[in-house]
């Protein structure tokens, strides 16, 4: 009869212990993942403000080069094409995540062209308007760029914590799943080809 009670308060005793360790894990889990979740929204703010100054811009560079209408259709529709496509946190995995970067990198490379066109104009490079939009484009890649770097370390500690021991037991339970980190795009591990 001891024995039966021993082995009663020992299981008792266990599961006492595993439940608070599994409601620890359970909130640093949901900790870890609403940090994601800002950190993607971060991403996105960045990506937005971006596509607010390009109608600026391309403005501006239209009073200077109207014969240069191929490449600003080009910018507006890839920033057409960028602002269509969006990602809710709840549902951003590798496949959204892909799409969501290739819609960004044609804009990206749309404004390249746009802003290589600007070479030909002096008149639009020393434009106070032009100069203050670019100013404002670059500060806006370089913040891109800073958040997706949040995000990227956000992912990261968010999916060490649900792969280590014993969280990983109970993770996908509670529907912890991995989240997907930004790739390069295609051709970046070439370096670019410069010409005098």
């Amino acid at each position: 009869m001891k024995k039966i009670i021993y082995k009663i308060i020992l299981f008792v005793a266990a599961v006492a212990a595993m439940g608070s360790l599994s409601s620890c894990n359970y909130n640093s889990l949901v900790d870890k993942q609403q940090t994601v979740d800002e950190a993607w929204a971060q991403v996105e703010n960045q990506y937005q403000r971006r596509a607010d100054l390009i109608p600026n811009l391309v403005n501006t560079v239209k009073g200077y080069s109207t014969h240069e209408s191929e490449t600003l259709q080009k910018v507006i529709e890839a920033r057409a094409k960028a602002t269509s496509v969006t990602i809710d946190a709840e549902n951003l995995n590798e496949e959204t995540l892909a799409k969501y970067q290739q819609a960004q990198g044609e804009l990206s490379q749309a404004l390249k062209s746009l802003l290589a066109v600007t070479e030909a104009y002096p008149d639009l490079k020393a434009n106070e308007n032009f100069m203050a939009l670019q100013a404002q484009l670059e500060g806006t890649e370089n913040r891109i760029s800073t958040e997706r770097k949040r995000y990227t370390e956000a992912v990261k500690n968010y999916n060490t914590a649900i792969k280590k021991f014993p969280t990983v037991i109970y993770a996908g339970w509670f529907g912890f799943d991995a989240k997907p980190q930004f790739k390069a795009e295609a051709g970046a591990e070439k370096a670019p080809e410069v010409k005098f």
